[in-house]
């Protein structure tokens, strides 16, 4: 009979403590969702700030390299009449 109740005991305990320990994994998996969706939204906006600064340093590049092309396009004509 004592080893009757003692299973019962211990089977009521761990059931007990199986649900505390679900809601603790739940609470948890929820923190870390929040964490990494917070963190996927800081990486975007630093990548699309990054991005956005390529491109007008791209564009600078572009308008400086067709300047330094006309001013040797200039020279040339500029040789060819003498």
């Amino acid at each position: 009979m004592k080893k009757i109740f003692l299973s019962l005991v211990i089977a009521t305990l761990l059931f007990s403590c199986k649900e505390e320990t679900n809601e603790k994994v739940k609470d948890a998996t929820k923190s870390v969702a929040t964490d990494v969706k917070q963190s996927i939204d800081s990486v975007t906006k630093k990548a699309e700030k990054a991005i956005d600064t390529s491109k007008i340093k791209v564009k600078n590049l572009i308008v400086k390299g067709a300047e330094k092309v006309e001013e040797g396009a200039k020279k040339i004509k500029e040789a060819a009449k003498k």
